[in-house]
Formats: C-alpha cells, structure tokens, sequence
C-alpha cells in the first residue's frame, strides 16, 4: 500500500493553521495541508519532517511532530498518514512551489471549493480538538 503524507500545523494559540494553495493536480486552486510521499524506506514521521522543510522551510528543529492517525484507503490502494505540530505563526516561511498562508481554524473546511480533501479536512481537525489528542 503506496502511503502519502500531511502535516497539520498550528500557530500556538491553535487559533491557525498553515495551508498551502495548490498550483498541480490533485487539487489544483485549493487550500491543503503541506505533505507528500514517502521516499525509499523512510519513516511516517522522517518523511513527514522532510516534506516540510521542503514546502514550508520549517526545519525540523523548529517543530516537534506527532503521528496522530493514518487513513486507509483500502480500494484505492493508499494510505493517508497526519502528524501535526504547532509553531509561532511569525517564523518566517519559504514556499516552495505553492504559496502559503494561515487559516483561521474557523473556516468552513468542508467547503470544496476553497479546500481540498472532499471535505476530510474539517473531519480530522475536530478529530485533533478530542481531548485525547493533547499534543
């Protein structure tokens, strides 16, 4: 099963968090997750911290991440892995190829035509608010 990954990451007060504005397919004109796949045999989280600084410029220095779930999408043959971690939302950040930008965690995630994910996004954020996921 081919596993990708996102990376969820809010300013400190929780209050944001970072979305990049898709510029390829899949997605193309929406707000993602930072993310991608992973490479040779890498780990869930290494893959995740160098996707990242990839994207975003964050080194992983400057985050802790946490594997908090993974999605199986078994007819698909593909697995959703999600770490998320918080930073100060004044870091400076570098785009790579999709520009960046904080989102307050107030935005109607379900909305598909701002927001990939088919709606998923709104799901695993009020998945995060549980109290079990006290990262």
């Amino acid at each position: 099963m081919r596993i990708v990954n996102i990376v969820i990451v809010y300013n400190l007060d929780r209050s944001k968090v970072l979305m990049l504005l898709r510029q390829k397919d899949p997605y193309i004109g929406l707000y993602n997750f930072p993310g991608g796949k992973i490479e040779g045999q890498e780990s869930i989280l290494d893959s995740c911290y160098r996707e990242l600084q990839e994207e975003t410029g964050i080194a992983p220095s400057q985050i802790s991440l946490r594997h908090t779930m993974t999605f199986d999408y078994h007819f698909l043959n593909y697995s959703l892995a999600i770490a998320v971690g918080e930073i100060d939302d004044q870091v400076p950040l570098v785009a790579e190829r999709h520009p960046l930008k904080w989102i307050s965690t107030s935005a109607n995630f379900q909305d598909r035509q701002s927001f990939a994910g088919d709606g998923n996004i709104q799901h695993i954020l009020d998945v995060l608010n549980y109290s079990e996921f006290n990262f």
